[in-house]
């Protein structure tokens, strides 16, 4: 069920405490932690705590779980002092999606080339 915890789900064991993770900043509704494997010097992920599968599934199931997520994102470029940033949501594995939990990457510190990859 949508918004659930899902046993098999590397991030909602990252919410529940099971796995450590680096947090950056948590609230209500969200955990922010660094990318374990960073693709810029700043890499954090952004993840609501209610499990949905990819960035599409939360916001038509939970519109203002979405926009929290996007709202986080915002706040951690500031904390890291980003002047400039890619936010980045890969939904599908043919995008790069990995984790089946809904995450936003945020991207800086170098320049980012457009087209990426």
């Amino acid at each position: 069920m949508a918004g659930e915890p899902q046993d098999d789900c590397l991030f909602c064991k990252i919410v529940a405490g099971q796995i450590p993770a680096t947090i950056v900043r948590e609230t209500d509704t969200t955990v922010a932690f660094r990318d374990i494997n960073p693709q810029a010097p700043t890499h954090v992920l952004v993840i609501p705590k209610a499990h949905h599968k990819d960035a599409a599934a939360l916001a038509a199931e939970t519109p203002q779980l979405a926009a929290d997520v996007l709202r986080e994102t915002q706040v951690v470029a500031d904390a890291e002092q980003l002047d400039s940033y890619r936010i980045v949501f890969n939904t599908g594995s043919g995008a790069g999606q990995t984790v089946w939990h809904a995450h936003a990457h945020v991207l800086g510190g170098r320049g980012l080339q457009w087209p990426p990859g």
